[in-house]
C-alpha cells in the first residue's frame, strides 16, 4: 500500500487544491486531480527527506515564539537602519557558523527560521553540512551571532529532530 500511496495525506492535499484552483468538482476534473494527487506523490517520491519523527512537541512551540520574538526585534532594526541609515554601527559582513545539526529536515526549518528573520540571509552551507555561512546586516558581534543562532535555534532544532 505504502509504494502506491507513498503519501496520502500529501494526495489528498494534491486533489483539493487541484479542484479549488478548477473551482470545479466536474467528474472530469475529479478524476485528473486523483491522477495528479496519486502521480506526483508517486514520482517524487525520492526527493523528500526521510520522514519526521517529533520528539519533544513543547520546543516546537517555544521555537516559535523565540522566532516570532526575533522576527519582530530584527524587523525594528532593520526599520532603524532604512530611517536613520547613519545609525549603522557595522558594515554587512559573513559570520561562518560551526553547525552540529545534521538533520535535512531540522536544517530546512534552519534555513527559513534564518531567512524570514530580517537583516540574516543563508548563503551558504559546506558539503560536509558543518558550517554555515550567514549574511548578517551588521556584522558587529560574529560571535554573538553564532552563540544566538547555536543557543535559540540549532540547539531547539537539534531536540526537535535529533
Amino acid at each position: 500500500m505504502k509504494r502506491l500511496f507513498p503519501a496520502p495525506l500529501l494526495s489528498v492535499l494534491l486533489c483539493l487544491v487541484w479542484l479549488l484552483l478548477n473551482r470545479s468538482a466536474s467528474p472530469g476534473q475529479i478524476i485528473l486531480g486523483v491522477l495528479l494527487g496519486w502521480l506526483i506523490p508517486m514520482l517524487t517520491q525520492g526527493l523528500r527527506p526521510r520522514s519526521v519523527s517529533i520528539k519533544k512537541p513543547g520546543t516546537i512551540l517555544r521555537l516559535g515564539l523565540r522566532v516570532a520574538a526575533d522576527s519582530v526585534q530584527s524587523n525594528a532594526a532593520v526599520l532603524r537602519l532604512l530611517l536613520m541609515p547613519g545609525s549603522r554601527k557595522k558594515p554587512a559582513g559573513f559570520v561562518h557558523v560551526p553547525l552540529q545539526l545534521r538533520d535535512p529536515n531540522g536544517l530546512a526549518v534552519l534555513a527559513m527560521i534564518v531567512c524570514i528573520t530580517p537583516g540574516t540571509a543563508w548563503a551558504e552551507i559546506s558539503r560536509d553540512r558543518s558550517i554555515l555561512l550567514l549574511h548578517v546586516l551588521e556584522a558587529d558581534d560574529p560571535q554573538g551571532v553564532i552563540d544566538h543562532i547555536k543557543a535559540f535555534y540549532e540547539r531547539p532544532l537539534m531536540e526537535i529532530f535529533e
